[in-house]
């Protein structure tokens, strides 16, 4: 699964076998992965009294394998970084700044906020600054950004004006699942990634896009509509949204309306078509 269009030159191409995805934008390669969730396991045992060992060092691990198998120069996250909605507790601060730590000086990281982020830009700092980690390390709302025609939001809320005028809109928030059921009768659960044209009837309504400031392509049908790109979740205990269920509710505010075409692959690559047929 490559998304690009034949008019520009961004290319989101997943890491096959991966949730993450490399892209060519800014004059960076960049890797994406979305909804890190670090210290999950902590709340579950602090909100459901579910004590579940922790899988931070595999989580870490799996991240730097990638940084080293992708060699990217920005490491980009689309949300979620940490699960606790409000400040971090001491585990899940603790597992981020192993993470940071671990990072190598020439990385720089773009963390877009997401609605378990809290005040993460307050405490999250450049590796710079102290010798050890990533070099230089942002933190943007979570409506997004545009970096040289690659849009990148969260996904909880509606994307902002930049980010919808990009040729490739990436995302997350929704991980994405599929159930798949063989002949006799079982059943797996397997992540997914989305993927399709942005329907402008999703968003031209919305008063966010009125008032002269609609992207382009949401008042004229004949321009070319960006791709949309749903990331699974880089954490595999999160669970998710049963896209092919018809009683599953999207978490997005704008989705499923405009996800138009919508594909789902899984991680490996296989193509399972239209999401709502499988």
């Amino acid at each position: 699964m490559t998304d690009d269009t034949s008019d520009s030159a961004v290319r989101v191409e997943p890491v096959p076998g991966e949730p993450a995805a490399t892209a060519a934008a800014g004059g960076d390669r960049l890797l994406l992965v979305a909804d890190y969730h670090a210290g999950y396991e902590a709340g579950l045992r602090s909100g459901r009294g579910v004590d579940v060992p922790s899988r931070a060092p595999d989580r870490r691990e799996r991240l730097l394998a990638l940084l080293e198998r992708t060699n990217p120069d920005r490491l980009v996250v689309l949300g979620d970084l940490m699960h606790s909605i409000g400040d971090p507790g001491s585990a899940e601060r603790g597992e981020l700044e192993v993470l940071f730590e671990s990072f190598p000086s020439t990385l720089s990281v773009t963390v877009v906020k997401g609605n378990h982020d809290g005040e993460i830009e307050t405490w999250l700092v450049d590796g710079s600054e102290h010798g050890d980690g990533p070099g230089e390390v942002t933190v943007v709302p979570g409506d997004g950004i545009a970096i040289d025609g690659l849009g990148v939001c969260h996904g909880h809320t509606w994307p902002a004006r930049e980010v919808l005028e990009s040729d490739v809109v990436c995302l997350g928030h929704e991980h994405p699942c599929v159930r798949l059921e063989d002949e006799v009768g079982g059943s797996r659960v397997e992540r997914a990634w989305l993927r399709g044209r942005a329907d402008p009837v999703a968003f031209r309504d919305h008063d966010r896009y009125g008032d002269g400031v609609v992207p382009l392509w949401l008042e004229d049908d004949a321009r070319s509509q960006p791709r949309l790109v749903v990331l699974p979740a880089f954490n595999d205990l999160v669970g998710g949204t049963w896209v092919n269920l018809s009683d599953q509710s999207f978490l997005a505010p704008f989705l499923p309306g405009a996800l138009a075409d919508g594909e789902a692959y899984l991680l490996d690559g296989t193509r399972l078509g239209p999401y709502d047929a499988i």
